[in-house]
Parts: C-alpha cells; sequence; structure tokens
C-alpha cells in the first residue's frame, strides 16, 4: 500500500514540498541547537523543562484521544465509526512520533534517550513513559495496517489481530496517566502535587484529539472524494463537548481546593498564571485566552443548533484545540516551574530557535500524518469503487 503515498495531484506534492521546507529549516535550527547546547533556549536552571515538554505533554493527549473513535467502534460495535477509525489510528501514530522527537529535542545529547533502553529502571516513571509511548506507537502501526490491508483486499482483520485491539484501549489511557505521573510524583512542585492531574490530562486529550480530528475528517472532505460521514463527526464534537465541559470543571476543583485551603505552595502558581506574581506575569493573557476560548468551544458545542452548523462547529474545533495547546502546553509546565521552591519568580519565554524546531517536529508529524491519510484515503476511495 505503500505506493498510494507517491500518487496524487500537484495541489498534494506542493504541501508536501512545503512541509519538507519548514521540517529543512527546523532541523537546521536543531543542529544549531546540537553544536551549541541548550543554551540558545530558554530554559534556566529554575525551569529545565520548556517549550519542547509542553508540546510532548499535549501531543501525548492528541495521541490517547484516538482511542474516542476505537473504543465505540471494536469494544460496542458502533459501526459508524468504521469510516473514521483509521483516521483516528493514523492521527495517533503522527502525534506519537512527535512526542518521541520532542523528547529527543529537549535533550542535549540525543543519544542519551539510549540510557533508558541499555540501563533500565522501573522504579523511574520516566522508563514507563518510554515503555507505553513505544508501546502505543508499535500497536497503531501493526493494528492500523493490518486492518486498512484486509479492508482493501475484502477480507478479515487477521483474529491475532483482535487482542491486540483490545490491549491497545486501556493503553492509550495509559499513556496520559503515566505522563501525569512525571509530573504529580514530584513533591515540590505544588502546582502539580494532585491526584486529579491525570484526569485533568484525559479529559483535556479526549477534548483535543478529537476536535483535531473532526476538522481533519472536513479537510479530507473538502478536498478528496471520501466522504468521513456527517453522523461520524457529530458523534465525535459530542465527545469533544462533553471532555472539554470535565476538564474545565477539574481546572476549577483545583481552584477551589488551593485558594479554600489557601497553602501558598498551591495558590501562587495559579496566582502567577491568572493575575501575575511579585510583577511578573507573561502568561496572565495567554492563561485568560484560553479559558476563554474552551468555554467559547462549551457554549459552541453543548448547544445541538450550533454544533450541527459544521462551519461553527470547525470554530468550535479550534478554539478548543488551542484553548486546551495553551492549558495542557506552556500553561501546566510553566505554571508549574513558576514560582520555585522558594517562591522566586524566574520566567521562562521561549526563544525563536525553540519555536522553529518545535515548528519543525511538527512538520514531520504532519508530514507522517499526511502520508498516512493519503493511503488511508485512497483505499477507502478504492474499495467504495
Amino acid at each position: 500500500m505503500l505506493e498510494l503515498a507517491l500518487k496524487g495531484d500537484k495541489k498534494y506534492w506542493g504541501w508536501i514540498v512545503a512541509l519538507l521546507g519548514v521540517i529543512g529549516v527546523g532541523f537546521g535550527v536543531y543542529l544549531w541547537q546540537l553544536s551549541f547546547g541548550l543554551g540558545i533556549t530558554g530554559m534556566s536552571r529554575d525551569v529545565s523543562w520548556g517549550f519542547y515538554i509542553a508540546n510532548f505533554t499535549f501531543l501525548v493527549g492528541v495521541a490517547a484521544g484516538g482511542v474516542m473513535v476505537v473504543l465505540p467502534y471494536y469494544l460496542h460495535n458502533y459501526k459508524a465509526f468504521g469510516k473514521v477509525t483509521i483516521l483516528g489510528e493514523f492521527l495517533a501514530i503522527g502525534s506519537v512520533v512527535m512526542c518521541i522527537l520532542f523528547i529527543l529535542v529537549d535533550l542535549g545529547q540525543p543519544m542519551r534517550v539510549f540510557n533508558v533502553m541499555l540501563h533500565p529502571t522501573p522504579n523511574s516513571v520516566l522508563f514507563w513513559d518510554t515503555v507505553v509511548l513505544s508501546g502505543y506507537l508499535l500497536l497503531n502501526v501493526v493494528i492500523g495496517w493490518n486492518v486498512l490491508e484486509a479492508e482493501r483486499n475484502g477480507t478479515k482483520y487477521p483474529k491475532w489481530a483482535k487482542p491486540l485491539i483490545y490491549i491497545s484501549i486501556p493503553w492509550a489511557v495509559s499513556i496520559h496517566t503515566v505522563t501525569a505521573y512525571l509530573y504529580c510524583g514530584l513533591p515540590g512542585r505544588g502546582f502539580w502535587l494532585t491526584a486529579i492531574l491525570a484526569p485533568r490530562f484525559l479529559a483535556s486529550a479526549f477534548a483535543a484529539g478529537p476536535a483535531l480530528l473532526i476538522l481533519l475528517c472536513m479537510v479530507i472532505r473538502k478536498i478528496t472524494k471520501f466522504d468521513p460521514g456527517k453522523e461520524q463527526i457529530q458523534a465525535l464534537a459530542k465527545i469533544v463537548a462533553y471532555a472539554i465541559c470535565l476538564n474545565i470543571f477539574f481546572f476549577l476543583c483545583e481552584v477551589f481546593v488551593a485558594f479554600y485551603s489557601a497553602i501558598p505552595e498551591h495558590t501562587d502558581h495559579l496566582k502567577y498564571l491568572f493575575v501575575g506574581l511579585h510583577g511578573h506575569g507573561a502568561y496572565v493573557p495567554w492563561m485568560w485566552a484560553s479559558m476563554i476560548l474552551m468555554v467559547t468551544g462549551i457554549v459552541l458545542l453543548v448547544n445541538p443548533i450550533t454544533r450541527k452548523n459544521e462551519g461553527v462547529l470547525a470554530v468550535a474545533c479550534i478554539v478548543v484545540f488551542v484553548g486546551a495547546w495553551i492549558d495542557k502546553g506552556m500553561g501546566m509546565i510553566s505554571g508549574g516551574f513558576v514560582p520555585n521552591p522558594m517562591h522566586q519568580v524566574h520566567e521562562y519565554i521561549p526563544t525563536v530557535p525553540e519555536v522553529a524546531i518545535a515548528v519543525g517536529v511538527y512538520g514531520i508529524g504532519a508530514l507522517v500524518i499526511t502520508l498516512l491519510y493519503k493511503i488511508a484515503v485512497s483505499v477507502k476511495i478504492e474499495v467504495a469503487g
């Protein structure tokens, strides 16, 4: 089926060339970072995780969000999702690839990642995060490819794939749960030290992942002859609506506990993010924008009239996705590091090289998803024809 990715019109190849250009620029800047070191980033002694890990955290959620089409189709026999399940699985593959790349660029020397495999430490959450991410990537590649190949051949997918499909469902939940444990297992960081962090991560994942999938389905419908289906898009929209409501609710629970208990280790982080602390407030407008965007998404998605209007639905998915990206990305990372355990404020602002490298990583992810979607859509059209 790989040959299907090599067939396309001028617009398709123009898009591929554009992505390769973005990747090339990002890779060039990364070579500078590899030579000079992480000194070109905005990270410091107080903020040791930055823009790279913020995007990693968010994209793990996008990858985990793919389970919201896999679970209804395979576990509850919701046949309508048969048209979009492969799209969710391939989106998860591209997202995990970006997650792994963001970890690599965050390491000053990327070869250090081999230490995780050469010297495994089961008592380390980072070790388990590596296991679940690589395992989830492998599961989606094997399942997605074999199911799609069987569909093209007009046969049932292999029996051995069924157990892997069932395993992939809790595995999707595990990748974001373990990622949350990376943060909430650190006792010196009050903002992350909460048992509800994993549920918050999953709620935002089940909002952002399907929201992006809806947008991709709309794009596919517009530029190809394959229609993912209106019923499927509306079902995904309902999932996004409920998930983003839960995400906001969990956040408000955190706000209540922090301010009702009046423990500075918890309140100062929220104050820094939303009103500023000790004269510093670089993220205040971003965090308020995130909240406004997510609430706007809730209003548009919960109301059936606006949700069923696909133009409005596209806007709702965009604002939910961007709002979750701000909240769970830089809001989560910078909010956890600032102020430091001594309650001193040393702000972190991503540098231009960091952003350029991150855009390059997104370019690689977009390229992977483009090629996989080209194969999937070509097969769907071929089978329908």
